[in-house]
């Protein structure tokens, strides 16, 4: 299953050369329908919201690198386990919209419950639901 990224995981931002350059076979634009953006600041948050969406890319693993791609990626993103606590974001299956509009279920790491509460209520969206317009 492909990656949905909308933040420093995106090409050219600095999580991609770190973990991503070399490592993928497609890289394609896509949005994530149900999600809004929030300022991390740093890097951003992306939270459940209907009516709104994140652009991104989808990435899709280079044969024999999704096992460690996945295991990198959940420590970068400090994701412990579905549900645990001490999660900054939870991975979970969306699914992501292409240009052309076919849906395609990714894993995303959104914004962990806790977390997600305290940006709804005083964090800094990111109008459009792009990172790098910001």
């Amino acid at each position: 299953m492909p990656f949905f990224v909308y933040g420093t995981l995106r090409p050219g931002e600095a999580n991609h050369a770190a973990f991503l350059r070399g490592r993928t076979a497609a890289e394609e634009p896509a949005r994530l329908p149900g999600a809004e953006l929030y300022d991390g600041p740093g890097y951003p948050y992306a939270v459940r919201h209907p009516g709104a969406h994140v652009v991104g890319e989808l990435i899709t693993a280079a044969p024999g690198a999704y096992g460690a791609l996945l295991a990198e990626l959940d420590r970068l993103e400090e994701y412990h386990g579905p549900g645990l606590p001490r999660n900054l974001y939870d991975r979970v299956r969306c699914d992501a919209l292409r240009p052309d509009g076919s849906r395609t279920a990714a894993w995303v790491y959104l914004a962990a419950p806790p977390l997600a509460r305290r940006l709804r209520e005083s964090g800094i969206r990111i109008p459009g639901g792009d990172w790098l317009s910001r």
